[in-house]
């Protein structure tokens, strides 16, 4: 018989607020970023900022911070396929401009 023990985590508020201000500051650099044109970046730019974005909901508001190195590593690889996959579509954009 194996037993299970769970760690349990508490996130303050303070770090669920600055984390929450980040997100805020990171959506006002997204509108920021829209007023500019980067040519063919603009794409690259613009999921740039929001894989950040996801990365800190993944990370503390999905407490993925908290978990075991393994399942770290296990969703990591999964959004790195997933990068590439999404990549693989923008290809020819390159040739577009």
């Amino acid at each position: 018989m194996t037993e299970h023990h769970e760690e349990h985590h508490t996130v303050t508020y303070k770090l669920n607020t600055i984390i929450w201000g980040l997100l805020l500051v990171l959506t006002a650099v997204t509108v920021a970023a829209a007023q500019f044109d980067f040519g063919f970046l603009n794409v690259v730019v613009a999921l740039s900022i929001a894989t950040v974005k996801a990365g800190l909901v993944i990370l503390f508001f999905m407490h993925l911070k908290y978990e075991k190195p393994l399942f770290k590593i296990i969703v990591f690889i999964t959004f790195l396929l997933l990068a590439i996959a999404i990549g693989f579509t923008f290809f020819d954009i390159g040739y577009r401009y």
